[in-house]
């Protein structure tokens, strides 16, 4: 398979095949007598500190996976791999702490106060990956439509040291930065304002240079979230606020039209203290600090049936969940909805796989999955998940004892299951380590592991 303009540079980074083994993780137990006779296995040093580790899984062939000889096989390896179905570690020399998965490329952020801090690999056909360009190319204007293997992005930043990167997301074709000191950076299209900044006609976003620093915030922003071709704000005091494509309401600013400079949601969210946002296609969700759910955008495959029987809301309504507790958490794909509870539950509706199994493709309220498929048993009473997220057709779940289980279309093996069947049920990925965070795409995804191997 040919690519135009590709990259493959030479740098800190490094490939490293499947790990088997598993270390003893700390605060974990295994029963023993005092005078026990049996042989005792040390696998890792007592005072060993745990690292973090990226695993990537899925489709391979536009780069998002950062190993360039699945794609341009090298002397070790005959013939590319199109797609990797098992967790494959990503020997990185950085800490990474926050990653995210676009349609077709990958971000990744150290907090660090390292001058490079940013990477991103995959597709960059509308310099959604910034400029890239390597030494040997004099060219101010020629850049890569994909990058093969993590390569650093230059953000103009006042203080390039001082300043840390908290938080990346990523949509269909743009990308957003956050740092605790410089607020939020956008690059990559913005035919629709999703990058907060003028709409350009005809702007050619191959080979831009255009890193936008975003403004009209009423205060710091704290997350942000990219929906397709639309993009959220959460600020320190609670709001939130949109911009980019507006035809399903998904912006939730009261109309259906693009937007180009960010503008504070109201509707519903009038007044209400936000502490979480989250959107991945056309539909948009916001958590409140008290534990309510609040829905916009689009809603034909019933994800705000539960206030309207029309397919498009553009101004956020509170969405009543009978039963479900307190929300701590949601997740929003391309059709279906999740959501986490104080109590470490998982309810789901929408359409698609939703994980409770083939016979449940549809659904307007919300469904529990039984916590014991997610480890939960006599033997195991406290198990909890911690975090949700959601890709285009797929879930995934972290639970508080750093287990991954997913569920959904398995697209071009973006599961990490082994095999590419559609998973119906929630299904635990072997990683080795405790998995902290995961970033779910089109059709890869992302984890981040603490491990002590």
């Amino acid at each position: 398979m040919a690519f135009p303009r590709v990259r493959l540079c030479s740098r800190h980074i490094s490939v490293s095949p499947n790990l088997c083994g598993y270390a003893t993780l700390p605060g974990a137990s295994r029963p023993q007598e005092k005078n026990s006779t049996s042989p005792v296995f040390q696998f890792v040093g007592e005072h060993r500190k745990p690292t973090r580790k990226v695993f990537v899984w899925g489709f391979s062939f536009t780069g998002a996976l950062g190993i360039p000889s699945f794609v341009v096989p090298d002397s070790g390896r005959k013939n590319p791999r199109k797609y990797q179905l098992t967790p494959y570690r990503l020997e990185t020399a950085e800490q990474i702490t926050s990653a995210a998965c676009g349609y077709g490329f990958t971000l990744m952020a150290s907090s660090t106060k390292d001058t490079s801090k940013l990477w991103g690999m995959g597709l960059n056909k509308d310099s959604q990956l910034g400029f890239q360009r390597t030494q040997q190319d004099r060219s101010k204007n020629r850049s890569y439509d994909y990058v093969l293997e993590p390569s650093p992005v230059a953000l103009p930043l006042v203080e390039p040291v001082q300043t840390r990167v908290i938080q990346v997301a990523c949509g269909r074709a743009h990308s957003l930065v956050l740092t605790d000191q410089e607020g939020v950076f956008s690059m990559g299209n913005n035919a629709y304002g999703q990058c907060g900044r003028r709409i350009v006609d005809d702007e050619v976003y191959s080979g831009s240079h255009v890193i936008h620093r975003m403004e009209g915030f009423s205060s710091r922003v704290i997350q942000v979230a990219c929906g397709q071709d639309h993009s959220l704000f959460l600020t320190d005091t609670g709001k939130v606020f949109a911009c980019g494509w507006g035809a399903d309401g998904q912006t939730g600013l009261g109309h259906h039209n693009v937007s180009s400079q960010p503008g504070e949601v109201g509707g519903d969210l009038a007044g209400v203290e936000v502490q979480q946002i989250s959107s991945y296609g056309d539909c948009s969700l916001a958590v409140s600090r008290d534990g309510e759910l609040f829905g916009w955008g689009n809603s034909e495959y019933r994800q705000l049936s539960s206030v309207t029987e029309s397919t498009q809301i553009n101004s956020p309504r509170h969405l009543p969940l009978n039963g479900c507790g307190k929300v701590v958490q949601a997740a929003c794909g391309g059709t279906q909805v999740a959501v986490l509870n104080e109590k470490g539950e998982v309810y789901v509706w929408g359409y698609g796989i939703l994980g409770k199994g083939p016979n449940l493709s549809e659904s307007s309220t919300p469904e529990m999955i039984p916590p014991t498929l997610f480890g939960r048993s006599e033997f195991n009473p406290s198990v909890a998940v911690s975090k949700i997220r959601c890709g285009l057709s797929h879930f995934a779940a972290v639970t508080d004892r750093g287990e991954l289980f997913v569920w959904g279309k398995n697209l071009r093996g973006c599961l990490g299951i082994g095999k590419k069947d559609d998973q119906y049920f929630p299904w635990r990925v072997t990683v080795p380590g405790q998995v902290l965070d995961v970033a779910c795409g089109v059709d890869h995804m992302v984890a981040l592991v603490k491990s002590l191997l």
